[in-house]
């Protein structure tokens, strides 16, 4: 098993810096542009394991994917243009985000199709999305709730009203993309989450109207309307953001500017709470990008940082930030406070319980709540000691929020799951040495 030692901070630095494509928004152009009629041409395609799943999976559905300087072209076959032969079996690998979206394009398989996906992948539940696929006609076998499991699909599709509560992206997803394919007007109530799939295809000029209320959106699809081919470009990942946002406000006397940046509403709850936690990180030259908003961030070192009761309303817009949230709140003066992020636990790894794991390593005081978090802040902690990260069920943002503490706080750190980063951000440890950081 690969591994990383830290020893020592990182020093001061003044950098400007590009993270990787969008994962999200780069799994939605590979997943749309198969159902679009034509060639599509994409830009700054994120080159995750994640990514490598969903061409992997649909070149096995008979797509044809190939890259030339850093571009890659799609040739799109059309609404259940998928080819393929009887018994295939797609390997999702880690990606939730993939597993989840292909089911809603699966729905019309004439042949059953096998889902699988790694250790991690299989234990996350998939019942989410069986439920309201079946409703418009799917069948499913699947011994549990989880991979691996099996769809067949019908020609007798029928739309739904379907209601979203968890917040979740991937189940609102699933149902849209799912009612490209079906005759009628599919009508889909959901609570606030990330809408880059909406926005995709609206970009687009597919048949997709979205009122924003609240707390929930409604959005309507009228299905089987054919589109074109596009050409796309996909902006950098704030996920990926986070991590150097978190490092530079930590460290002293340094600065940091992220170029061209996907800084959809959605997307930007971790902004606002480490603003509310008295970080000042601003986001300028803000412009409209093929649906999407993109703009710079700007961020300084700090030495003070408030502790937050944070608002239960951003925690969907920063589900996948929340575990280098808490770093920062390791260092904040006051008790910080989150709560309902039961979601948490049901990502890669037990989230929650693993943070309160990692912060009580580096001597902070913590009480866990069922999906619930209290972080007793200390603005003074520094870490002198060893400490040793492992058996933390490969999760990718377990090692890089390990590796940010590691360099903010100091001690000797050896961090295992090395290769887990690749999944999702595979310049990640690449950045920091452009930072400033060399590694062993």
């Amino acid at each position: 098993m690969a591994k990383i030692i830290i020893q020592g901070k990182i020093k001061k630095f003044n950098k400007t810096i590009r993270v990787d494509g969008d994962k999200s928004l780069s799994i939605r152009s590979l997943l749309i542009g198969s159902q679009s009629y034509g060639l599509c041409k994409i830009k700054n395609l994120s080159k995750s394991g994640d990514i490598l799943s969903t061409i992997n999976g649909l070149k096995k559905l008979g797509i044809k994917i190939i890259f030339k300087k850093e571009i890659c072209y799609l040739y799109g076959k059309g609404l259940n243009g998928f080819n393929y032969k009887k018994n295939i079996l797609i390997n999702a690998g880690n990606s939730g985000t993939f597993a989840r979206l292909l089911l809603g394009l699966l729905i019309k398989t004439p042949y059953e199709i096998k889902l699988v996906g790694d250790k991690s992948l299989s234990k996350r539940d998939f019942q989410r999305i069986m439920d309201p696929l079946k409703e418009f006609g799917a069948n499913f076998k699947s011994q549990k709730k989880n991979l691996p499991l099996k769809i067949l699909g019908t020609e007798f599709l029928k739309p739904i009203n379907y209601f979203e509560k968890k917040g979740s992206a991937q189940c609102k997803s699933s149902v849209i993309l799912a009612a490209l394919n079906t005759p009628g007007k599919t009508l889909v109530k959901a609570k606030k989450s990330r809408n880059h799939t909406e926005l995709f295809l609206k970009y687009l000029k597919v048949p997709i109207k979205i009122k924003t209320k609240k707390n929930y959106d409604m959005i309507e699809i009228n299905g089987e309307n054919q589109f074109k081919s596009f050409n796309y470009e996909i902006p950098g990942d704030i996920s990926s953001c986070a991590f150097f946002i978190v490092l530079t406000l930590l460290s002293k006397d340094s600065n940091l500017t992220i170029k061209d940046v996907n800084v959809n509403p959605s997307r930007i709850g971790f902004i606002k709470i480490i603003n509310q936690m008295g970080a000042k990180v601003k986001i300028k030259n803000k412009r409209d990008v093929y649906g999407e908003k993109l703009a710079d961030i700007c961020v300084k070192s700090q030495k003070n940082f408030k502790s937050i009761n944070c608002p239960v309303k951003f925690n969907s817009n920063a589900i996948d930030e929340f575990l280098i949230i808490f770093l920062l709140a390791s260092k904040a003066s006051g008790i910080s406070r989150f709560r309902k992020l039961e979601e948490l636990n049901k990502k890669e790894s037990p989230r929650l319980k693993l943070a309160s794991k990692i912060l009580k390593k580096i001597g902070i005081k913590v009480k866990l709540g069922s999906g619930s978090i209290k972080i007793f802040g200390n603005p003074k902690l520094k870490v002198s000691k060893k400490i040793l990260i492992n058996n933390y069920y490969k999760d990718h943002r377990i090692f890089m929020t390990s590796v940010i503490a590691a360099l903010c706080l100091g001690g000797k750190w050896t961090i295992d799951d090395m290769e887990s980063y690749s999944s999702s951000f595979p310049s990640f440890l690449d950045i920091l040495q452009k930072i400033g950081y060399k590694f062993r």
